[in-house]
């Protein structure tokens, strides 16, 4: 998930070196990063308590959620862009099992939580099946392209700008830039042919959307381990030096650990919100805001048009779920990586390097927006809820990570080979 010009130690572990994909090497203990844990500390509770007193426990909890799944991503590492690379580069499907323990384990639990028809604060769960079409062929594929030049997935960029990583800066940059060219060119991107999606639950009951997931997610185990076991690549594993209680806050987290964590969050989103995780949508939004302080008008646009938009561009930042949860994931691994004494920014970034982050980032803000939703909130939510959206989704994404890896090297990117064991 992080650029690879640009890996400081995360949670007290190397991985590869800026150059290679050579084997994680232990790294010394690191000092606390006293001053961005602070800033970070402040923020965090700072912000809950505002946004909990001033527009209540719904969005106070949101935030807090945020920034338990900003310190969860940083300490697991847990990767989207990387898994499906090494899938696609050297048949490793080792992190894309750890997608299947997370995709089960949330659709368990929005089982439970969709089933009961409750929620906390009155949001009972709704979800509706999404269309299918070209819209949604073309922007995962996009995505997928733009994810493995930007170096990070949505979830992934935001963690690692909160835990200080400068080439992922330039990263979300590119993605809001793509996030409102995508909703100023709205009309061009609607109309295309689709037609209706499917949503499991809708046929067969909570209880038969759950077991088909399942099945379905233990039928990719299987063929992921065949693959493995064909083409033999090497384990992907991190090298902690924390060890007990401490590697709680300043050690990796075993990947799998880190699955069941997110899945965990991202069914309290549900319970807490009535809807499911996102991340890009509040792209969208900031780039919209920001053009508003500068005297632009993009609310006179079509897309901010539509109601449910339009009711978004006119309310504050602190009572839309994505952005609490964006804002909450940033400031989270922030003090993650500040307290495992990772948190730094480097100046120096190679020209290449910075063009395949903007580009790739302009890529995940158009591909997000054109298939609805990138690997949070098209892929986890919409395959732990039953939608077959989701699943295409994943589909087209892992063609558009072959792209991508073809593409990685114009910009001085290295991909994984046989003889390394992460990248």
């Amino acid at each position: 998930m992080s650029a690879t010009t640009d890996r400081p130690p995360v949670g007290n572990f190397l991985l590869s070196s800026p150059t290679s994909c050579a084997a994680p090497v232990p790294a010394p203990e690191e000092p606390v990063r006293w001053i961005p844990l602070a800033i970070a500390a402040v923020l965090g509770v700072g912000l809950t308590w505002y946004v909990w007193a001033s527009y209540g426990g719904k969005f106070g909890s949101l935030l807090l959620i945020g920034l338990l799944l900003g310190l969860a991503l940083f300490h697991s590492r847990f990767g989207f862009t990387s898994a499906w690379r090494q899938l696609i580069a050297v048949g490793n499907g080792t992190g894309l099992r750890a997608h299947t323990l997370l995709l089960g384990t949330a659709a368990t639990l929005i089982a439970l939580i969709a089933g009961t028809g409750t929620g906390l604060f009155g949001s009972a769960p709704k979800f509706s099946a999404t269309p299918i079409g070209l819209a949604l062929f073309v922007g995962a594929a996009l995505f997928a392209i733009g994810m493995q030049l930007g170096g990070a997935c949505a979830s992934g960029t935001l963690f690692a700008v909160g835990a200080g990583q400068s080439t992922i800066f330039l990263t979300l940059g590119g993605f809001i830039v793509g996030s409102v060219l995508y909703t100023w060119a709205y009309p061009i991107f609607t109309g295309w042919p689709q037609i209706s999606g499917y949503l499991l639950s809708d046929h067969v009951g909570w209880f038969g959307s759950w077991a088909i997931t399942i099945l379905v997610l233990l039928g990719v185990v299987v063929v992921t381990r065949a693959v493995q076991k064909r083409r033999n690549p090497p384990p992907v594993d991190a090298v902690p030096t924390a060890r007990g209680f401490a590697r709680v806050f300043r050690g990796s987290w075993p990947l799998l650990v880190g699955a069941l964590v997110l899945a965990v969050l991202a069914a309290a989103v549900v319970l807490v919100s009535g809807g499911t995780w996102g991340v890009t949508f509040a792209f969208a939004l900031w780039g919209a805001k920001l053009l508003q302080l500068f005297g632009l008008h993009p609310e006179t646009w079509e897309f901010w048009q539509t109601a449910g938009n339009a009711k978004s561009l006119s309310a504050p930042i602190w009572t839309d779920k994505t952005s609490l949860t964006d804002i909450g994931i940033m400031l989270g691994a922030a003090v993650a990586a500040a307290a495992a004494g990772a948190w730094k920014i480097r100046a120096e970034i190679p020209w290449r390097t910075a063009v395949a982050a903007v580009l790739g980032g302009i890529l995940m803000g158009i591909g997000a927006r054109l298939s609805g939703g990138c690997n949070i909130g098209a892929y986890l939510a919409g395959i732990s809820t039953g939608n077959l959206h989701g699943w295409l989704w994943g589909v087209f994404a892992l063609g558009g990570t072959w792209v991508g890896l073809k593409l990685r090297p114009l910009f001085g990117l290295t991909n994984p080979k046989p003889a390394d064991s992460i990248c």
